[in-house]
């Protein structure tokens, strides 16, 4: 036994020697950057800055949230996917991100799959269609679609970009409807609710978070959400199933991401990080306040997900016609 245990103190010592090994039993030894490659103010950066702070508490370091916006995306995952590898630069990677983006891009300037870890997934919400209460006539799901398609021009929905969950979502309540639509993209989910709340658009099937506030306050109105069970945070607002478009069950989600190549004891470092940080109830209740739930989970948990949404949003990829370049 003594040899044994020599044996293993030795082999431990020269593993840990390793240069990026070593690193990686030291980290995080300095502030971390958690990249939201979105506008402030919507739902994946809503999200990004309570991680940020959940993580921030457990790792010892401060976690510092830089918007780089752009490209649906593209543009900030891009700059996680090729940074340094070493868990310091991490990405808010909503679904789009990790699961739609592979589908609308001919060029897309990273592989999802082969250049980016999931750590972790991060949080979860609903869909909400909403209409502007001031534009709007319809207060159900049912009356919206009788006054939209008496629309001589039919109506006009918004999003936060092409190949959004917003955008996809949209197109399918059209489709699924008979409403004639066109699509408005925005840079962002707040851009487009300002534009519906001026009249510009009448619909918009947004994320929950980015619309809370302007729901609370009375100058939307909810019509239906697209989770399976009404969201704690609209009780009174019923499924997409409740009112009458069946299998129409979609969430928005997201996961924190680091570039491929990042040492595995460091993937299970933040890991454990972000599950302790979804478990812990005073974080929960900031989410609920924001209408998202917190999730942490394994790595392999999050790539299973990404990899089981692939296809569906394909498949409304291609239906919708959506592209880019």
């Amino acid at each position: 036994m003594i040899v044994r245990r020599t044996f293993l103190g030795a082999s431990t010592a020269a593993l840990f020697a390793t240069p990026g090994l070593a690193r990686a039993a030291s980290w995080p030894e300095r502030p971390l950057r958690l990249v939201v490659p979105y506008p402030p103010g919507g739902a994946v950066d809503i999200a990004a800055r309570l991680i940020a702070d959940g993580l921030g508490a457990r790792l010892g370091q401060s976690v510092v949230v830089e918007n780089r916006p752009g490209g649906g995306g593209t543009i900030g995952t891009a700059a996680v996917a090729h940074a340094e590898a070493d868990g310091y630069t991490l990405g808010a990677s909503a679904v789009n991100t990790l699961a739609i983006n592979q589908f609308l891009y001919s060029n897309l300037p990273y592989d999802p799959e082969k250049d980016l870890v999931p750590v972790s997934l991060g949080w979860e919400a609903p869909l909400v269609v909403v209409v502007p209460a001031e534009h709007v006539p319809a207060r159900t799901l049912s009356e919206f679609v009788a006054w939209a398609k008496k629309q001589p021009q039919g109506i006009t929905f918004g999003s936060s970009g092409i190949g959004t969950t917003v955008h996809l979502s949209g197109e399918m309540l059209c489709r699924r409807t008979g409403i004639q639509g066109l699509h408005v993209p925005f840079k962002g989910g707040s851009e487009a609710l300002t534009g519906m709340l001026r009249g510009d658009i009448q619909l918009v099937v947004d994320n929950v978070p980015t619309a809370l506030a302007n729901l609370r306050g009375g100058r939307l109105r909810a019509l239906a959400v697209t989770s399976a069970e009404r969201w704690p945070d609209l009780p009174d607002i019923p499924t997409m199933a409740e009112a009458g478009v069946a299998d129409f069950a979609v969430t928005s989600w997201g996961a924190v991401t680091v570039p491929a190549g990042t040492p595995a004891p460091v993937v299970e470092r933040l890991s454990r990080a972000m599950r302790e940080a979804a478990a812990d109830p005073a974080l929960q209740k900031r989410f609920a306040q924001t209408g998202t739930r917190a999730l942490g989970t394994t790595p392999q948990e999050a790539a299973a997900r990404a990899a089981r949404e692939r296809p569906m949003w394909q498949e409304l990829v291609r239906v919708s016609g959506a592209t880019l370049d």
